[in-house]
């Protein structure tokens, strides 16, 4: 007799967390989901960056590696760019391997006493995937970028100074560049001046 019990509660529990699972899992997160994309359609869709084809390049809110000269660096990552595994490197600011990694970055930008480099050029975000960098960060790279595309550096600042933007507004201390769209922009004057 007290076999049945405890399969007449066994049942009961497991509806119980059918139920649950369902309203909790399923059906809140299609709400949120409907919700978001009634709201702000672009950003519930994750804010995709197309080329002409229609073809999906990117997105606003996630960095890519770009290392060739013709093309605007991105902060470092720790993560290297996996949106899967976003996150920080957790290394404390006297660990040797983050003094390598920022020593090597240096070297790579040429920075020295003379030409200071912009601290989020060498300095990983918290998530390890952020997709701006400071203006003052984009104009140190404007020099490399202008002469690898064969442009001039005003033309090459004037498109930062475009696409900068306050993403936070009063709250943004600095205005930031989207790199990707910097560099998308770019390779389109290329492909009309041809």
């Amino acid at each position: 007799m007290k076999g049945a019990g405890f399969f007449q509660e066994l049942r009961t529990s497991g509806r119980l967390v059918a139920f649950t699972m369902t309203v909790c899992c399923l059906l809140y997160g299609l709400a949120v989901l409907a919700f978001g994309h009634a709201l702000v359609p672009r950003r519930a869709s994750g804010s995709l960056v197309l080329n002409e084809q229609g073809e999906p390049v990117g997105s606003e809110l996630i960095a890519q590696a770009f290392t060739r000269p013709e093309y605007f660096w991105p902060r470092p990552s720790a993560v290297d760019y996996n949106a899967l595994a976003s996150g920080g490197s957790n290394l404390s600011p006297t660990n040797p391997e983050l003094r390598s990694r920022a020593q090597g970055i240096l070297a790579k930008m040429g920075a020295d006493s003379a030409h200071p480099i912009p601290a989020d050029l060498v300095t990983a975000s918290g998530s390890g995937l952020d997709p701006h960098i400071s203006l003052v960060a984009a104009k140190f790279q404007a020099e490399r970028v202008a002469a690898a595309r064969g442009l001039s550096v005003g033309i090459v600042i004037g498109f930062l100074e475009k696409f900068a933007n306050r993403p936070g507004g009063v709250f943004t201390c600095e205005p930031v560049v989207n790199v990707l769209l910097v560099n998308l922009a770019l390779n389109r004057l290329e492909k009309r001046n041809e």
